[in-house]
């Protein structure tokens, strides 16, 4: 198996905002990678892509970059021009999902369900959006991990959080759905156990996925054999609209009459201890080598190799 993929390298750390989780992630997976037999470098990408690989030469790319260029499809256009196998979805896809409301856009004119939303400006009117909108997520477009992300239930509110958010870009007012959490992973197109989310916080926000012990994983978690089906489908549809390939993760919401709601794809998922993917494909027998093998494996079914 080493040889069908050559030398890997694992790309991770970028300038996101997710920087230190894509190392954690990166570090996690390159470690797996070489305990497999994989010939494997970790490379920092650090600012400047094309500096950080050009020393480098490998056949294979593993992508942990989260956020950023690493997921707005940047890296993987590169990679393309560059002929060089990478692990998950294709530039187009990258780019697609990483804009929650272009996603949403997509998805609404299929009929998926998704919440209703409002982009924000520094001119917005904050109480007509609540008055339209209600209770709502205040998120960054492009960013990923719950960065910059907060609940309003005011016009005052609003405004803080949008300020707060714009930090990272353009900004969104989702509608709020009071509910559980739930997130599906696909790993080389296989849609993986639903997992639960029980925040001890008001909603799984960056503290609840990376620096809490309080946060409970259900995976299996208590959905009867229809819903579990109905939300796997929906996500493996909600997932192939946009293109999406390889591996990645769907985040959903469930309002008090059971009703799921999209609300966006990763196309990069984390891989590092309070990671979503590992923990459901556990429930299936993989353990996290396993995992990561399925993810590189991934890469060549997709596009050939080179």
């Amino acid at each position: 198996m080493a040889e069908e993929f050559g030398r890997v390298a694992v790309l991770m750390g970028g300038e996101s905002a997710e920087r230190e989780i894509s190392l954690l992630s990166g570090n996690a997976v390159h470690a797996a990678l070489l305990a497999s037999g994989i010939d494997a470098v970790a490379i920092d990408t650090n600012a400047d892509f094309f500096a950080s690989v050009e020393n480098e030469k490998f056949d294979t790319a593993f992508i942990m970059l989260h956020g950023g260029h690493g997921e707005n499809g940047h890296v993987q256009a590169a990679l393309e021009m560059m002929n060089i196998p990478f692990t998950g979805s294709g530039h187009a896809a990258c780019a697609l999902a990483m804009d929650k409301v272009r996603s949403k856009l997509v998805w609404m004119s299929q009929g998926l369900p998704t919440p209703d939303f409002e982009l924000l400006y520094d001119s917005s009117d904050w109480q007509a959006v609540i008055e339209r909108l209600g209770v709502c997520f205040v998120k960054p477009v492009s960013e990923g991990s719950s960065i910059g992300i907060n609940k309003a239930s005011n016009a005052d509110e609003l405004k803080a959080a949008y300020e707060q958010a714009a930090r990272f870009g353009a900004v969104m007012a989702e509608q709020w759905i009071e509910g559980p959490e739930y997130t599906v992973p696909i790993v080389n197109n296989k849609v993986l156990p639903v997992i639960e989310l029980r925040a001890k916080s008001a909603f799984y926000d960056f503290e609840a996925k990376y620096e809490s012990d309080d946060t409970e994983y259900l995976c299996p978690c208590d959905l009867s054999a229809e819903e579990d089906e109905a939300v796997r489908s929906l996500s493996g549809e909600a997932y192939q609209l946009l293109g999406c390939e390889g591996w990645g993760r769907v985040d959903l919401m469930r309002d008090k009459s059971g009703k799921f709601w999209l609300l966006e794809v990763n196309t990069v998922p984390g891989m590092m201890s309070h990671s979503l993917v590992p923990k459901s494909a556990a429930q299936v027998g993989m353990n996290f080598e396993t995992l990561v093998l399925e993810v590189l494996k991934s890469s060549k079914l997709q596009r050939g190799g080179n």
